[in-house]
Protein backbone atom coordinates (compact mmCIF):
# COMPACT_ATOMS: atom_id res chain seq x y z
CA UNK A 1 0.00 0.00 0.00
CA UNK A 2 2.92 2.31 -0.57
CA UNK A 3 0.84 4.29 -2.90
CA UNK A 4 -2.33 4.53 -0.85
CA UNK A 5 -3.80 7.81 -1.69
CA UNK A 6 -3.73 10.74 1.11
CA UNK A 7 -6.40 11.09 3.43
CA UNK A 8 -7.94 14.88 2.73
CA UNK A 9 -9.50 15.52 5.98
CA UNK A 10 -5.98 13.90 8.47
CA UNK A 11 -4.17 17.16 8.44
CA UNK A 12 -6.54 19.65 9.71
CA UNK A 13 -10.17 17.94 10.04
CA UNK A 14 -13.28 19.57 8.98
CA UNK A 15 -12.34 23.23 9.42
CA UNK A 16 -9.17 22.87 7.37
CA UNK A 17 -10.69 20.96 4.66
CA UNK A 18 -13.94 23.73 4.45
CA UNK A 19 -10.94 26.40 3.61
CA UNK A 20 -9.39 23.97 1.20
CA UNK A 21 -12.57 23.79 -0.87
CA UNK A 22 -13.40 27.22 -0.83
CA UNK A 23 -10.04 28.40 -1.29
CA UNK A 24 -9.87 26.28 -4.56
CA UNK A 25 -6.99 23.55 -3.93
CA UNK A 26 -8.94 20.94 -3.73
CA UNK A 27 -13.05 20.08 -4.88
CA UNK A 28 -15.61 17.57 -3.51
CA UNK A 29 -14.92 15.63 -6.35
CA UNK A 30 -11.11 15.27 -5.84
CA UNK A 31 -11.74 14.26 -2.05
CA UNK A 32 -14.11 11.77 -3.02
CA UNK A 33 -11.58 10.40 -5.26
CA UNK A 34 -9.19 10.15 -3.28
CA UNK A 35 -11.71 8.18 -0.44
CA UNK A 36 -12.69 6.15 -2.52
CA UNK A 37 -9.26 4.95 -3.83
CA UNK A 38 -8.22 5.15 0.02
CA UNK A 39 -11.52 1.94 0.35
CA UNK A 40 -10.42 0.59 -2.84
CA UNK A 41 -7.00 -0.44 -1.17
CA UNK A 42 -7.97 -0.97 2.42
CA UNK A 43 -10.85 -2.66 2.08
CA UNK A 44 -10.13 -6.01 1.17
CA UNK A 45 -7.89 -5.97 4.77
CA UNK A 46 -10.21 -4.00 6.66
CA UNK A 47 -13.62 -5.14 5.99
CA UNK A 48 -14.96 -1.55 7.35
CA UNK A 49 -18.23 -0.99 4.78
CA UNK A 50 -20.97 -3.21 3.69
CA UNK A 51 -21.80 -1.13 1.04
CA UNK A 52 -19.46 1.50 -0.84
CA UNK A 53 -21.80 4.01 -3.08
CA UNK A 54 -19.19 4.88 -5.83
CA UNK A 55 -21.32 5.88 -8.46
CA UNK A 56 -23.71 7.86 -5.80
CA UNK A 57 -20.64 9.59 -3.90
CA UNK A 58 -19.50 10.85 -7.18
CA UNK A 59 -22.58 12.44 -8.76
CA UNK A 60 -23.39 14.13 -4.97
CA UNK A 61 -19.45 15.15 -5.29
CA UNK A 62 -19.98 17.14 -9.40
CA UNK A 63 -23.24 18.24 -7.73
CA UNK A 64 -21.51 20.06 -4.57
CA UNK A 65 -19.16 21.55 -6.77
CA UNK A 66 -21.35 22.98 -8.99
CA UNK A 67 -23.27 24.29 -6.29
CA UNK A 68 -20.25 25.95 -4.56
CA UNK A 69 -18.93 27.18 -8.30
CA UNK A 70 -22.34 29.11 -8.43
CA UNK A 71 -22.07 31.08 -5.10
CA UNK A 72 -24.03 28.60 -3.28
CA UNK A 73 -22.51 27.95 0.29
CA UNK A 74 -24.07 25.31 2.76
CA UNK A 75 -21.85 25.65 5.37
CA UNK A 76 -18.78 23.84 7.28
CA UNK A 77 -19.92 20.32 6.10
CA UNK A 78 -19.94 21.16 2.48
CA UNK A 79 -18.45 18.52 0.65
CA UNK A 80 -17.04 16.27 3.24
CA UNK A 81 -17.25 12.73 2.21
CA UNK A 82 -19.12 10.25 5.42
CA UNK A 83 -19.92 6.62 6.17
CA UNK A 84 -22.99 6.01 7.89
CA UNK A 85 -23.57 2.61 9.83
CA UNK A 86 -25.78 0.06 8.03
CA UNK A 87 -28.58 0.23 10.45
CA UNK A 88 -29.09 3.59 8.38
CA UNK A 89 -31.56 4.14 6.04
CA UNK A 90 -29.93 5.73 3.15
CA UNK A 91 -32.23 6.77 -0.13
CA UNK A 92 -30.76 4.19 -3.11
CA UNK A 93 -28.52 2.07 -0.62
CA UNK A 94 -29.15 -1.20 1.02
CA UNK A 95 -29.83 -1.45 4.53
CA UNK A 96 -29.02 -5.02 6.25
CA UNK A 97 -28.74 -4.21 9.76
CA UNK A 98 -25.26 -6.53 9.90
CA UNK A 99 -27.96 -9.62 9.23
CA UNK A 100 -29.08 -12.35 6.42
CA UNK A 101 -32.51 -11.54 7.66
CA UNK A 102 -33.81 -8.77 5.81
CA UNK A 103 -35.32 -6.77 8.20
CA UNK A 104 -35.07 -3.20 6.36
CA UNK A 105 -38.96 -2.32 6.27
CA UNK A 106 -38.45 -2.02 9.95
CA UNK A 107 -35.55 0.47 9.36
CA UNK A 108 -37.88 2.23 6.81
CA UNK A 109 -37.04 4.83 4.77
CA UNK A 110 -34.58 7.46 5.18
CA UNK A 111 -34.29 9.56 8.21
CA UNK A 112 -34.34 13.20 9.37
CA UNK A 113 -30.59 12.95 10.46
CA UNK A 114 -29.25 11.63 6.99
CA UNK A 115 -31.47 14.10 4.93
CA UNK A 116 -30.21 16.72 7.49
CA UNK A 117 -26.06 15.51 6.85
CA UNK A 118 -27.25 16.10 3.17
CA UNK A 119 -29.10 18.81 2.80
CA UNK A 120 -25.52 20.23 4.65
CA UNK A 121 -23.62 19.42 2.02
CA UNK A 122 -22.18 15.80 3.34
CA UNK A 123 -20.84 13.16 0.60
CA UNK A 124 -22.49 9.42 1.88
CA UNK A 125 -19.78 7.01 0.41
CA UNK A 126 -21.26 4.26 1.69
CA UNK A 127 -22.81 1.73 4.92
CA UNK A 128 -20.45 0.62 7.43
CA UNK A 129 -20.30 -2.96 9.18
CA UNK A 130 -22.30 -3.44 12.11
CA UNK A 131 -23.04 -6.06 14.68
CA UNK A 132 -25.83 -7.82 13.44
CA UNK A 133 -28.59 -5.02 14.48
CA UNK A 134 -26.57 -3.57 16.69
CA UNK A 135 -26.59 -5.75 19.50
CA UNK A 136 -23.19 -6.77 20.29
CA UNK A 137 -19.84 -4.44 21.94
CA UNK A 138 -17.05 -6.46 20.66
CA UNK A 139 -17.78 -5.64 16.98
CA UNK A 140 -17.45 -9.41 15.89
CA UNK A 141 -19.89 -10.58 13.25
CA UNK A 142 -20.29 -13.67 12.04
CA UNK A 143 -22.82 -13.55 9.33
CA UNK A 144 -21.94 -10.12 7.87
CA UNK A 145 -18.14 -10.45 8.64
CA UNK A 146 -16.28 -8.83 11.34
CA UNK A 147 -13.73 -5.64 11.00
CA UNK A 148 -9.89 -5.50 11.17
CA UNK A 149 -8.96 -2.96 13.77
CA UNK A 150 -6.21 -1.02 12.02
CA UNK A 151 -4.04 -0.56 14.95
CA UNK A 152 -2.57 -3.96 14.22
CA UNK A 153 -2.32 -5.26 10.60
CA UNK A 154 -0.64 -8.84 11.59
CA UNK A 155 -3.27 -9.74 14.51
CA UNK A 156 -7.00 -9.74 13.24
CA UNK A 157 -8.21 -7.74 16.76
CA UNK A 158 -11.41 -6.76 17.92
CA UNK A 159 -13.00 -3.35 15.94
CA UNK A 160 -15.52 -2.63 19.15
CA UNK A 161 -19.32 -3.13 18.14
CA UNK A 162 -21.97 -2.51 17.02
CA UNK A 163 -20.28 0.82 15.32
CA UNK A 164 -17.67 -1.19 13.98
CA UNK A 165 -17.21 -0.51 10.78
CA UNK A 166 -18.01 3.62 11.41
CA UNK A 167 -14.47 3.05 13.95
CA UNK A 168 -12.35 1.37 11.97
CA UNK A 169 -13.51 3.28 8.36
CA UNK A 170 -12.75 6.64 10.51
CA UNK A 171 -9.40 5.54 12.38
CA UNK A 172 -8.36 4.69 8.48
CA UNK A 173 -9.05 7.48 6.99
CA UNK A 174 -11.69 5.88 4.92
CA UNK A 175 -14.14 8.44 5.27
CA UNK A 176 -14.09 12.11 7.07
CA UNK A 177 -16.39 11.02 9.76
CA UNK A 178 -18.56 8.43 10.72
CA UNK A 179 -22.02 7.82 11.60
CA UNK A 180 -22.99 5.37 14.61
CA UNK A 181 -25.05 4.63 17.36
CA UNK A 182 -24.99 4.08 20.75
CA UNK A 183 -27.79 1.86 23.32
CA UNK A 184 -25.20 0.59 25.35
CA UNK A 185 -21.98 1.88 24.51
CA UNK A 186 -21.47 1.45 20.58
CA UNK A 187 -20.41 4.66 19.63
CA UNK A 188 -17.60 5.20 22.47
CA UNK A 189 -16.36 1.25 22.63
CA UNK A 190 -15.37 1.18 19.18
CA UNK A 191 -14.48 4.87 19.22
CA UNK A 192 -12.00 3.92 21.94
CA UNK A 193 -10.65 0.66 20.44
CA UNK A 194 -10.00 2.45 17.24
CA UNK A 195 -7.77 4.99 19.06
CA UNK A 196 -10.48 8.11 17.98
CA UNK A 197 -13.07 10.64 19.23
CA UNK A 198 -16.77 9.12 19.69
CA UNK A 199 -19.63 11.18 21.10
CA UNK A 200 -23.05 9.97 22.78
CA UNK A 201 -25.49 13.02 22.35
CA UNK A 202 -28.48 12.62 24.68
CA UNK A 203 -31.37 10.62 24.46
CA UNK A 204 -33.18 12.47 22.31
CA UNK A 205 -30.85 15.23 20.68
CA UNK A 206 -30.93 14.01 17.31
CA UNK A 207 -34.03 12.19 16.06
CA UNK A 208 -33.57 8.05 15.13
CA UNK A 209 -36.44 7.67 12.56
CA UNK A 210 -34.97 5.76 9.76
CA UNK A 211 -32.43 4.23 12.23
CA UNK A 212 -33.22 0.27 13.63
CA UNK A 213 -34.45 0.78 16.33
CA UNK A 214 -32.67 -1.49 18.90
CA UNK A 215 -34.22 -0.12 21.89
CA UNK A 216 -36.10 3.52 21.28
CA UNK A 217 -35.72 3.89 25.37
CA UNK A 218 -32.15 3.80 25.22
CA UNK A 219 -30.61 4.66 21.55
CA UNK A 220 -28.83 7.26 20.24
CA UNK A 221 -27.32 8.54 17.46
CA UNK A 222 -23.53 9.33 17.68
CA UNK A 223 -20.24 10.57 15.35
CA UNK A 224 -17.17 8.82 15.58
CA UNK A 225 -14.10 11.55 14.46
CA UNK A 226 -10.85 11.87 14.08
CA UNK A 227 -11.01 14.37 16.78
CA UNK A 228 -12.65 16.41 19.22
CA UNK A 229 -13.09 19.97 16.59
CA UNK A 230 -15.47 17.94 13.73
CA UNK A 231 -17.31 16.74 16.63
CA UNK A 232 -18.00 20.10 17.68
CA UNK A 233 -18.74 21.29 14.49
CA UNK A 234 -21.14 18.63 13.74
CA UNK A 235 -23.11 19.17 16.96
CA UNK A 236 -23.15 23.18 16.10
CA UNK A 237 -24.59 22.42 12.42
CA UNK A 238 -26.89 19.71 12.82
CA UNK A 239 -28.63 20.69 16.55
CA UNK A 240 -28.15 24.58 15.62
CA UNK A 241 -25.95 26.07 18.24
CA UNK A 242 -22.70 27.58 18.30
CA UNK A 243 -19.66 25.72 18.22
CA UNK A 244 -18.65 24.89 21.34
CA UNK A 245 -15.38 25.97 22.53
CA UNK A 246 -12.71 24.28 24.99
CA UNK A 247 -13.38 24.69 28.49
CA UNK A 248 -10.68 26.25 30.63
CA UNK A 249 -8.74 23.34 32.09
CA UNK A 250 -7.79 25.54 35.60
CA UNK A 251 -10.80 25.18 37.87
CA UNK A 252 -12.64 22.20 35.64
CA UNK A 253 -13.58 19.82 38.11
CA UNK A 254 -14.03 16.38 37.28
CA UNK A 255 -16.03 13.45 39.61
CA UNK A 256 -13.68 10.44 39.72
CA UNK A 257 -16.73 7.93 40.84
CA UNK A 258 -15.80 5.87 44.05
CA UNK A 259 -17.02 2.31 42.85
CA UNK A 260 -16.97 0.39 39.54
CA UNK A 261 -16.10 2.33 36.60
CA UNK A 262 -11.91 1.71 37.78
CA UNK A 263 -12.35 -1.79 38.43
CA UNK A 264 -11.68 -4.87 36.86
CA UNK A 265 -9.41 -2.83 34.38
CA UNK A 266 -6.15 -4.03 32.47
CA UNK A 267 -3.19 -2.74 33.72
CA UNK A 268 -2.24 -1.17 30.72
CA UNK A 269 -5.60 0.68 30.10
CA UNK A 270 -5.47 1.83 34.03
CA UNK A 271 -1.93 2.89 33.59
CA UNK A 272 -3.14 5.04 30.98
CA UNK A 273 -5.91 6.60 32.50
CA UNK A 274 -4.76 7.50 35.61
CA UNK A 275 -1.11 8.99 33.84
CA UNK A 276 -3.75 11.37 31.85
CA UNK A 277 -5.74 11.75 35.11
CA UNK A 278 -2.41 13.44 36.87
CA UNK A 279 -1.42 15.29 33.49
CA UNK A 280 -4.62 16.87 34.15
CA UNK A 281 -4.22 18.09 37.83
CA UNK A 282 -1.22 19.84 36.87
CA UNK A 283 -2.84 21.91 34.03
CA UNK A 284 -5.16 22.70 37.18
CA UNK A 285 -8.06 19.78 36.83
CA UNK A 286 -9.28 19.32 40.17
CA UNK A 287 -10.38 15.29 40.43
CA UNK A 288 -12.73 14.79 42.98
CA UNK A 289 -14.07 11.59 44.28
CA UNK A 290 -18.06 10.91 43.86
CA UNK A 291 -20.29 8.48 44.87
CA UNK A 292 -22.59 7.75 42.14
CA UNK A 293 -25.99 5.54 41.78
CA UNK A 294 -25.03 1.75 41.71
CA UNK A 295 -23.85 1.28 37.90
CA UNK A 296 -24.61 -2.60 38.97
CA UNK A 297 -27.79 -2.06 38.16
CA UNK A 298 -27.31 -2.39 34.79
CA UNK A 299 -27.03 -6.03 34.71
CA UNK A 300 -30.82 -6.21 35.16
CA UNK A 301 -32.09 -3.08 33.39
CA UNK A 302 -30.55 -3.14 30.43
CA UNK A 303 -31.50 -6.94 29.60
CA UNK A 304 -34.99 -6.35 30.73
CA UNK A 305 -35.20 -3.02 28.11
CA UNK A 306 -33.29 -4.18 25.23
CA UNK A 307 -33.85 -7.55 24.20
CA UNK A 308 -37.63 -6.86 24.56
CA UNK A 309 -38.11 -3.48 22.77
CA UNK A 310 -35.73 -5.31 19.81
CA UNK A 311 -38.17 -7.64 19.81
CA UNK A 312 -41.28 -5.20 19.68
CA UNK A 313 -39.75 -3.88 16.68
CA UNK A 314 -39.37 -6.97 14.73
CA UNK A 315 -42.35 -9.16 16.13
CA UNK A 316 -42.22 -12.56 17.49
CA UNK A 317 -43.23 -14.24 14.94
CA UNK A 318 -40.75 -12.60 12.32
CA UNK A 319 -37.83 -12.93 15.25
CA UNK A 320 -38.36 -17.09 15.02
CA UNK A 321 -38.53 -16.86 11.23
CA UNK A 322 -35.05 -14.89 11.34
CA UNK A 323 -33.46 -16.89 14.39
CA UNK A 324 -32.10 -19.64 11.91
CA UNK A 325 -30.39 -16.71 9.85
CA UNK A 326 -29.08 -14.77 12.49
CA UNK A 327 -25.36 -14.93 14.59
CA UNK A 328 -26.08 -17.89 17.33
CA UNK A 329 -24.52 -14.93 19.54
CA UNK A 330 -26.98 -12.30 18.10
CA UNK A 331 -29.75 -14.73 18.43
CA UNK A 332 -29.18 -15.84 22.23
CA UNK A 333 -28.95 -11.95 23.25
CA UNK A 334 -31.98 -11.20 21.51
CA UNK A 335 -34.23 -14.28 22.64
CA UNK A 336 -33.51 -13.50 26.47
CA UNK A 337 -36.21 -10.66 26.00
CA UNK A 338 -38.83 -13.23 25.32
CA UNK A 339 -38.61 -14.36 28.79
CA UNK A 340 -39.42 -10.30 30.10
CA UNK A 341 -42.74 -10.19 31.05
CA UNK A 342 -44.52 -6.41 30.60
CA UNK A 343 -44.38 -5.41 34.47
CA UNK A 344 -40.36 -6.50 34.65
CA UNK A 345 -39.79 -4.08 31.13
CA UNK A 346 -42.10 -1.83 32.91
CA UNK A 347 -40.28 -2.03 35.95
CA UNK A 348 -36.92 -1.30 34.45
CA UNK A 349 -37.68 1.78 32.85
CA UNK A 350 -39.26 3.26 35.92
CA UNK A 351 -36.02 2.55 37.44
CA UNK A 352 -34.17 3.77 34.36
CA UNK A 353 -35.37 7.15 35.25
CA UNK A 354 -35.19 7.09 38.72
CA UNK A 355 -31.30 6.34 38.44
CA UNK A 356 -31.17 8.92 35.67
CA UNK A 357 -32.44 11.36 38.78
CA UNK A 358 -30.10 10.22 41.00
CA UNK A 359 -27.65 10.30 38.66
CA UNK A 360 -27.94 14.03 37.69
CA UNK A 361 -27.74 14.94 41.65
CA UNK A 362 -24.65 13.53 41.55
CA UNK A 363 -23.03 16.07 39.58
CA UNK A 364 -23.79 18.90 41.53
CA UNK A 365 -20.54 21.22 41.59
CA UNK A 366 -18.96 18.62 39.11
CA UNK A 367 -18.31 19.80 35.38
CA UNK A 368 -18.66 15.50 34.35
CA UNK A 369 -17.24 12.16 35.55
CA UNK A 370 -14.47 10.25 34.08
CA UNK A 371 -13.38 6.65 33.74
CA UNK A 372 -11.81 4.66 31.43
CA UNK A 373 -14.22 4.04 28.38
CA UNK A 374 -13.44 0.34 28.01
CA UNK A 375 -11.35 -1.53 30.35
CA UNK A 376 -9.12 -3.50 28.24
CA UNK A 377 -7.23 -3.36 24.89
CA UNK A 378 -8.71 -4.65 21.38
CA UNK A 379 -8.68 -8.59 21.79
CA UNK A 380 -7.22 -11.02 19.34
CA UNK A 381 -10.14 -12.25 17.87
CA UNK A 382 -8.93 -16.05 17.48
CA UNK A 383 -8.78 -15.42 21.53
CA UNK A 384 -12.50 -15.26 21.59
CA UNK A 385 -12.78 -18.74 21.40
CA UNK A 386 -11.19 -19.39 24.75
CA UNK A 387 -13.69 -19.18 26.86
CA UNK A 388 -12.20 -17.01 29.49
CA UNK A 389 -11.02 -14.49 27.21
CA UNK A 390 -14.89 -14.85 25.53
CA UNK A 391 -15.97 -14.37 29.00
CA UNK A 392 -13.73 -11.01 29.39
CA UNK A 393 -14.92 -9.57 25.88
CA UNK A 394 -18.54 -9.91 27.30
CA UNK A 395 -17.32 -6.32 29.62
CA UNK A 396 -16.50 -4.43 26.96
CA UNK A 397 -19.98 -2.20 27.58
CA UNK A 398 -18.96 -2.49 31.46
CA UNK A 399 -18.25 0.86 31.87
CA UNK A 400 -20.35 2.59 28.87
CA UNK A 401 -23.21 0.51 29.71
CA UNK A 402 -23.97 3.33 32.81
CA UNK A 403 -23.74 6.26 30.67
CA UNK A 404 -27.25 5.00 29.32
CA UNK A 405 -28.65 3.24 32.11
CA UNK A 406 -28.26 7.07 33.86
CA UNK A 407 -28.98 9.11 31.01
CA UNK A 408 -26.32 10.47 30.20
CA UNK A 409 -23.96 12.01 27.47
CA UNK A 410 -20.53 11.22 27.44
CA UNK A 411 -17.81 11.72 25.04
CA UNK A 412 -14.51 9.09 24.36
CA UNK A 413 -10.93 10.92 23.51
CA UNK A 414 -7.50 8.94 22.98
CA UNK A 415 -5.02 8.46 25.53
CA UNK A 416 -3.07 5.66 24.92
CA UNK A 417 -0.13 8.08 24.04
CA UNK A 418 0.04 7.62 27.86
CA UNK A 419 2.31 4.58 27.32
CA UNK A 420 0.09 1.71 25.67
CA UNK A 421 0.65 0.32 21.57
CA UNK A 422 -2.86 0.27 21.46
CA UNK A 423 -5.63 2.80 21.58
CA UNK A 424 -7.44 3.41 25.28
CA UNK A 425 -9.85 6.11 25.84
CA UNK A 426 -10.72 8.19 28.31
CA UNK A 427 -14.35 8.82 29.02
CA UNK A 428 -15.91 11.96 30.21
CA UNK A 429 -20.02 11.92 30.87
CA UNK A 430 -22.18 14.69 31.41
CA UNK A 431 -25.83 14.75 32.37
CA UNK A 432 -28.77 15.10 29.82
CA UNK A 433 -28.61 17.74 27.44
CA UNK A 434 -25.09 18.86 28.52
CA UNK A 435 -23.59 17.67 24.92
CA UNK A 436 -22.54 20.85 24.44
CA UNK A 437 -20.46 20.85 27.74
CA UNK A 438 -19.47 17.43 27.12
CA UNK A 439 -17.79 18.65 24.19
CA UNK A 440 -16.18 21.75 25.28
CA UNK A 441 -14.45 19.60 28.01
CA UNK A 442 -13.36 17.17 25.16
CA UNK A 443 -12.00 19.57 23.13
CA UNK A 444 -9.59 20.86 26.18
CA UNK A 445 -8.94 17.33 26.93
CA UNK A 446 -7.55 16.62 23.09
CA UNK A 447 -5.85 20.07 23.27
CA UNK A 448 -3.86 19.23 26.43
CA UNK A 449 -3.26 15.54 25.80
CA UNK A 450 -1.75 16.27 22.52
CA UNK A 451 -2.44 12.72 20.49
CA UNK A 452 -0.33 11.14 18.30
CA UNK A 453 -0.34 11.20 15.00
CA UNK A 454 -2.76 9.14 12.67
CA UNK A 455 -1.75 5.64 11.79
CA UNK A 456 0.76 4.53 8.97
CA UNK A 457 -1.49 2.15 7.09
CA UNK A 458 1.06 2.21 4.06
CA UNK A 459 3.15 -0.66 4.82
CA UNK A 460 -0.15 -2.97 5.60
Amino acid sequence: MSTLPDNPLESGGIAVFAEELRAGRITAKTAVKAYLDRIQALEPKLNAYQYVAYEQAEEAADAIDKLLASGIDLGPLMGVPVAIKDIYAVDDMPTTNGSLYDASEITGSEGRYVTALKQAGCIILGKTKTVEFALGATGVNEARGTPWNPWDLSTHRIPGGSSSGSGVATAAGMCGFAMGSDTGGSVRIPACLNGIFGHKTSVGLLPTDGVFPLSPTLDTLGPLTKNAADAAILHAIMTGCDIPSAAPLKGMRLGKPTSFFFEEIDADVLSCVDAALASLVEAGVEIVDVDIPDPNERDWIFPAIAPPEFLAAIGEKEFRKALPKMDPVTGVRAEKGLSITGVEHAAAVIRHHQLAALAEDAFDGLDGWVAPTCPFLPIPVDDLTDPKIAQKSVQASRNTQPGNIFRLCAITTPVHQFGSPLPVGLQVMCPLGKDTEALSIGLALEAHFRPSAGLDLSAG
